[in-house]
């Protein structure tokens, strides 16, 4: 694996620097999350426009950039740094993989021209709080119960035939669906609904556009505003399967969230390094007994230990953009970063840092808030523990397994039984002159 940077990518990282550093500052972010989309729109058209960054991980042939979603993954380390509000993470790191994965050919060349140039956003929604399970982040689920599993929740997908609809057939969902990120702002929904009941019982995704009869959204008051959430009902809505109903869709669902952990991770670990950054410049300037605070052994030493944690988890994130099966526990890593980042920062900003107006409590609320939605932490570390097998009992390990772990132990010799075993005798003792 090489791991340096390209002249490009360097290049796209630096000019995203300069544009949010000019604007997106925590004045900015405050206003921008308090519109009525909950992003400053005409900076969301400079990036996509100056950058592509919407379709900086879709092919050319559809109207994107071309690149890597290693790319992708180093940028949001810089939108991570600036905490910027944007439909970024939920229509290019979310629905941009599954609608390439499991659209069929009309699909895709309807919609990811608009989706990597910024026209249209889009938005995963999945049934209650479980959308780190869909993208199995913190655990795996093959019979989909998640979706609803046949039973009252969830979001419940029927095939209606001309006769049954009237004026065509097609799919209707009924359900309701929480915590959908950038649900509220929308052109297009990507609803994971359950259908076939018991009998054929599987998951399926369907696309929904924002102005469809019957669906209802609702924004809701969450912790960290620059993750604006809604909540999401739909009473009848008429809807369009993505691809075909063989698709493997818990399948793209878990590959999605591979690359999803990794931009994360990279947001979080931007975020860190940001929070770091601020409190380092604060400790210089403010003074305490007549000398800045930064300069007691005890501030020094607490500063170094989260410099090393931000590198560490840097590191992580990194080699996760390049292989993006690492992407759990670098977003474990990096979520664990930054929440003891953040808090950190609030304690050496002193009493001004408690207030809850602060600019530091920006990077607390985004830590607790991803935390909660793609953590926790443990069950992070402890999917990605079982995904590699660290913990498996060699005795149950599948037939053809590796001469590494057996599966079965090898037989213990026995000794024969008419020679029966006695201890062998003690040493001699010898005498030594003093």
């Amino acid at each position: 694996m090489d791991a340096a940077f390209t002249a490009e990518q360097d290049e796209i990282r630096r000019t995203l620097r300069e544009i949010l550093g000019k604007r997106c500052g925590p004045d900015e972010v405050k206003a921008a999350v308090r519109t009525a989309a909950g992003h400053d729109r005409e900076l969301w058209q400079q990036l996509a426009r100056q950058l592509g960054l919407p379709g900086i991980a879709v092919a050319e042939e559809y109207g994107g950039v071309g690149c890597s979603p290693a790319d992708l993954v180093l940028a949001c380390e810089e939108t991570g740094r600036a905490l910027l509000p944007s439909p970024l993470l939920a229509t290019a790191a979310l629905c941009v993989p599954l609608i390439t994965a499991l659209g069929s050919d009309a699909q895709r060349s309807a919609l990811l021209p608009p989706l990597a140039t910024g026209g249209l956003t889009a938005a995963l929604a999945v049934s209650g709080p479980a959308l780190a399970t869909a993208l199995a982040l913190t655990g795996e689920d093959p019979s989909g119960q998640w979706s609803g599993g046949g039973r009252a929740g969830g979001v419940q997908a029927r095939a209606v035939t001309a006769d049954d609809a009237g004026h065509g057939g097609g799919w209707r969902l009924y359900g309701e669906a929480a915590q959908v990120l950038d649900g509220h702002s929308a052109g297009l929904l990507l609803v994971a609904a359950h259908t076939g009941g018991f009998a054929r019982s599987r998951t399926l995704l369907f696309l929904v556009r924002e102005d469809a009869p019957g669906l209802v959204r609702s924004r809701q008051a969450v912790l960290d505003e620059t993750r604006p959430q809604a909540g999401i009902e739909l009473r009848d809505v008429p809807a369009e399967l993505l691809g075909d109903e063989g698709a493997d869709v818990l399948g793209a669902l878990a590959a999605t969230g591979r690359t999803a952990a990794a931009v994360l991770a990279a947001e979080a670990v931007g975020a860190a390094g940001q929070a770091l950054d601020r409190t380092v410049e604060y400790v210089r300037r403010r003074e305490q007994f007549g000398r800045a605070i930064g300069s007691f052994q005890a501030v020094k030493h607490r500063l170094a230990d989260l410099y090393v944690r931000v590198q560490a988890a840097r590191s992580a994130v990194y080699y996760a953009a390049w292989d993006p099966d690492q992407g759990g526990l670098a977003l474990a890593q990096a979520l664990e970063t930054l929440r003891v980042t953040a808090g950190e920062a609030i304690q050496l900003h002193g009493g001004i840092g408690f207030t809850w107006e602060h600019d530091a409590h920006l990077y607390f609320k985004r830590a607790a808030a991803d935390e909660l939605l793609f953590g926790p932490v443990h069950r992070l570390r402890a999917h990605a523990a079982d995904r590699a097998g660290l913990f498996a009992d060699p005795a149950t390990a599948p037939l053809g397994a590796s001469a590494a772990s057996p599966a079965t132990p090898p037989p213990v010799p026995t000794p024969a039984l008419t020679s029966p075993r006695t201890s062998p005798p003690p040493p001699a003792h010898e005498k030594v002159a003093v």
